[in-house]
């Protein structure tokens, strides 16, 4: 079932969602992006339609709602602790692309089913959490490559939303929520999904463990020890980059008072992979994007036998400062492969 509105009525509708949801879309804030005069384009909550950036991509992924940059988790006082409360317990609903949607899969992967264990601090969001599909553009845009990593379509939304001017379609999945559009026009109507997108990518298929000591060792790494500036922009920026650490504040010098936090990490940034003792299993520029490139394309299926990590949302090739294209890069390592299959050393 479907539903025709105008953005005025669509604005109504979330403003009586958000009295029973906490609504999260991708939000403008002006006069913030990276360089001056420009803007960022990122996740926030809201409660209205007109605070939905609806025909850009953002330039953050949607997993900073249930995977924020910085978390407090507990707090200490003279060797007691107290975790921190959550004080507004209601729903959560996401706007987001498909490919965003998908990205939470990976998630799940590795904070609910990674061998039996569980991380309380995501399930507590998680379980909260349900979906409203953005449409894309015909083709997505021009970094997209979500069709070459199948995640260009789901299902896993409780409605579909389409902007076109002053009209909004809506698609009803979930029929809990048609009684928020019962009063609204009746149409037929489906979300469209990005068919295809301008930028292909293949994967490698790199099947034996003597082919991945082969790609370990590949020339075309040491490229990147001279290029990338191992800044973290694009994991920072990445849609199912998972990795953090935690540390301890203390409110002041002589206090045993603070709070402890979780904070994003990054393979890419010095000091991830340090151990004690001053080891480091990955020092150089060209070693990080190796490490980087094949968890998203290879580690992370072989581990979980469900799909690679990468869900093609392209905002890695959109930051980099230097303009590193991980898509590019994939496919030139399906290259290399093909050639070591060959026995072209």
């Amino acid at each position: 079932m479907g539903y025709k509105l105008t953005f005025d009525e669509f604005s109504k509708v979330l403003k009586e969602l958000s009295k029973e949801n906490k609504i999260y879309a991708p939000k403008c804030f002006p006069k913030q992006g990276r360089y001056s005069d420009t803007d960022v384009i990122r996740y926030d909550k809201i409660k209205s339609a007109e605070e939905i950036v609806f025909d850009l991509k953002s330039t953050y992924a949607a997993k900073e709602v249930y995977h924020p940059i910085t978390e407090t988790v507990l707090y200490f006082n003279d060797g007691d602790y107290k975790e921190k409360r959550v004080t507004d317990d209601r729903p959560i609903i996401i706007f987001a692309r498909a490919c965003d949607i998908h990205a939470i899969e990976r998630f799940d992967e590795i904070f609910l089913k990674n061998g039996g264990f569980e991380d309380y601090y995501y399930k507590r969001v998680r379980e909260k959490v349900k979906f409203v599909v953005m449409e894309c553009p015909t083709n997505g845009w021009d970094t997209c490559f979500c069709v070459s990593m199948g995640t260009n379509k789901t299902d896993n939304y409780i409605f579909g939303v389409k902007v076109d001017g002053d009209s909004v379609s809506i698609e009803i999945k979930d029929e809990e929520f048609s009684k928020y559009f019962e009063n609204q026009e009746k149409m037929d109507f489906n979300i469209s999904f990005v068919e295809e997108n301008v930028r292909k990518v293949r994967i490698p298929n790199i099947d034996t463990p003597e082919l991945r000591n082969k790609v370990k060792n590949l020339d075309m790494w040491k490229e990147f020890d001279k290029r990338c500036l191992m800044c973290g922009s694009c994991t920072v920026a990445c849609s199912t980059c998972t990795c953090f650490t935690t540390y301890d504040v203390n409110y002041t010098p002589d206090s045993d008072a603070g709070e402890r936090r979780r904070i994003a990490a990054s393979c890419h940034v010095d000091g991830y992979s340090d151990m004690a003792g001053g080891h480091s299993f990955r020092r150089t520029a060209g070693e990080r994007m190796r490490f980087k490139v094949m968890h998203k394309i290879h580690d992370h299926m072989a581990r979980f036998k469900t799909h690679n990590m990468c869900v093609g949302c392209g905002r890695c090739d959109d930051r980099c400062p230097v303009f590193i294209s991980f898509s590019t890069t994939v496919n030139r390592l399906a290259d290399e492969v093909d050639k070591l299959k060959r026995g072209e050393e």
